[in-house]
């Protein structure tokens, strides 16, 4: 994947319905209140049951930012009709066998609009555009939510990778792995 042109710290893209673009300060309340909610919690490890407003504020002023500024990810706020509704992003850039990771999540109150799987098909699109051969994306086996996202993204389900999920509270967990090609 060539990103040798791309400066990811101000790249955005967007979709009919979407603005994907770097996070700001004033996002900071609507993530932690976002991440406040249980299922948020529970399906993405870093935010975990005790998600505080400090660790919102480094998740929008320092761990976004950084990685896009390492050129190891495109990690985006989603934005709808002017509001933040979640976040989504291609993460391990040039890092993984597997590819590029696509993530997601949506706030509660702006789920079921479809956001998610527009946002997931988005950053896939942008990722096999600067060549990436494939993208990834994993979800928890019993996330099946998520695991419908993935599929309205475009992605098909390859297989379950056992043990690979690590929670918190020291647990692990199964994920089902999702992939798209260039030619899907």
């Amino acid at each position: 994947m060539d990103i040798s042109g791309i400066d990811l710290t101000t790249e955005v893209v967007r979709t009919e319905r979407l603005l994907l673009r770097p996070y700001r300060p004033d996002d900071v309340d609507a993530v932690f209140t976002a991440c406040q909610d249980p299922e948020v919690g529970r399906w993405i490890p870093a935010v975990g049951p005790r998600y505080s407003r400090d660790d919102a504020v480094a998740w929008v002023t320092r761990e976004a930012p950084g990685e896009r500024s390492a050129g190891t990810g495109l990690t985006v706020a989603i934005e709808a009709a002017g509001r933040f509704v979640g976040s989504t992003g291609v993460h391990r850039i040039n890092q993984h066998p597997l590819g590029p990771e696509v993530g997601y999540w949506i706030a509660p109150d702006a789920r079921g609009h479809g956001y998610a799987a527009e946002a997931a098909h988005a950053m896939a699109e942008w990722a096999i555009g600067l060549g990436a051969p494939r993208v990834y994306l994993v979800a928890d086996v019993r996330n099946t939510g998520s695991q419908s996202v993935a599929r309205r993204a475009g992605f098909t389900q390859e297989g379950v990778l056992r043990s690979y999920l690590h929670y918190p509270d020291g647990g692990a967990g199964d994920a089902a792995l999702f992939s798209r090609l260039p030619g899907d």
